[in-house]
C-alpha cells in the first residue's frame, strides 16, 4: 500500500514538473521581432505661424519597431512599439530662405489578431502616440521657431502576408495609423513664445484635437527578405500631418524609402534566435 502511494506521489510530482516545464517553455517560445531602419526622402512643410509659403526639401529618418505577442485575450493580442526620429532640410521656392525641422514620436499599439489564412494575418486595435518636435525658419527674427507637442489616441490596422516564390518566403506588410482624439500645443496667431512662457499668457494654447482640426495618417509598406543568418527589410513610409488651429495652418508631409535589418530574439537576455521556425513570432 505504501509503495502504491509512493508511486502515485512520484507520478503526480513528475506531472506537475512536466506541466511547469511546458508552461515555462511556452513563455520562452514567444519571441520579440525587432527592426531598425533608416530612410531618406522628400519633405513638404508649411506653418503659417512662421510663413505662408510651402518649403520643400529632403529629410532623414530612423525607425525602430518591436512586436511581441502578449497574454491579453489569451494571446490574441500583440504589442507594437515604434520610435521614430526624423529631421528635414527644406527651402522656399525662390531658395532665399530655409526651414529645418526635427521630430521624435513614440507609438504604442495593441492589435487584435485574425488569421483568415495560414500565411495571412490581419491586426487591428487602439494605440497611443506622443510627438515632440520643432520647425525653425531662418528668415524670421521675432518668431523663428514653432514647437510641436501632441498626445493622441490612435487607431491602427495592419495586414501581414507571407508570399512564397519557389519556397523562398517574402513577408509583406501594410500598416495604417491614424490619430482620432487627443491634445496638442499651439500658440495663437501672432502670439510670441515670450508672451506664453515669460508673461504667462498661456490661456488656450493647449487644445483638444480631433478630426475637425487635426488630420494625420501614416502609411507603412515593407517587405522582408531572409538572407542567410539575417533578414533584410525594405519599405516605404508616407506620413501626412495637418492641423488648423487658432488660424494657424500646418502640414508636414513626407515620403521616405526605408531599409534596415530585422532580428528575432527572446526578451530575457536578448538572445538572438537561429531557428525562428521553432518560436511563436508576432510578425512571421
Amino acid at each position: 500500500m505504501k509503495n502504491a502511494a509512493l508511486s502515485v506521489g512520484i507520478w503526480l510530482c513528475l506531472c506537475c514538473a512536466s506541466l511547469q516545464a511546458q508552461t515555462e517553455e511556452e513563455k520562452e517560445l514567444r519571441s520579440t521581432n525587432e527592426a531598425t531602419l533608416v530612410g531618406i526622402g522628400k519633405y513638404n512643410i508649411k506653418d503659417t505661424y512662421l510663413s505662408p509659403i510651402n518649403y520643400n526639401g529632403w529629410g532623414l529618418r530612423i525607425l525602430n519597431e518591436r512586436m511581441k505577442t502578449v497574454a491579453l485575450g489569451n494571446y490574441r493580442f500583440s504589442r507594437q512599439q515604434m520610435l521614430n526620429i526624423d529631421v528635414s532640410f527644406t527651402d522656399n521656392p525662390a531658395e532665399t530662405a530655409s526651414a529645418f525641422s526635427g521630430f521624435v514620436d513614440y507609438t504604442l499599439n495593441y492589435h487584435y489578431r485574425f488569421a483568415p489564412q495560414k500565411d495571412l494575418k490581419i491586426l487591428v486595435g487602439p494605440g497611443v502616440q506622443a510627438d515632440l518636435g520643432f520647425i525653425y525658419n531662418t528668415r524670421n527674427s521675432n518668431n523663428p521657431a514653432a514647437a510641436k507637442v501632441s498626445l493622441n489616441l490612435t487607431l491602427s490596422a495592419m495586414a501581414i502576408y507571407t508570399a512564397r516564390i519557389r519556397e523562398y518566403p517574402v513577408t509583406l506588410r501594410y500598416q495604417l495609423d491614424m490619430p482620432v482624439a487627443g491634445g496638442l500645443f499651439s500658440p495663437h496667431y501672432g502670439q510670441s513664445y515670450y508672451e506664453i512662457f515669460d508673461l504667462g499668457n498661456y490661456k488656450g494654447v493647449v487644445v483638444f484635437a480631433s478630426l475637425h482640426n487635426q488630420l494625420a495618417c501614416r502609411h507603412y509598406v515593407t517587405a522582408d527578405f531572409p538572407l542567410g543568418c539575417f533578414t533584410l527589410r525594405a519599405g516605404f513610409l508616407n506620413s501626412s500631418y495637418r492641423t488648423d488651429i487658432h488660424h494657424i495652418k500646418t502640414h508636414v508631409i513626407s515620403n521616405s524609402f526605408m531599409i534596415g535589418f530585422v532580428k528575432e530574439f527572446i526578451s530575457f537576455g536578448g538572445k538572438k534566435l537561429k531557428q525562428k521556425e521553432r518560436y511563436s513570432s508576432a510578425y512571421y
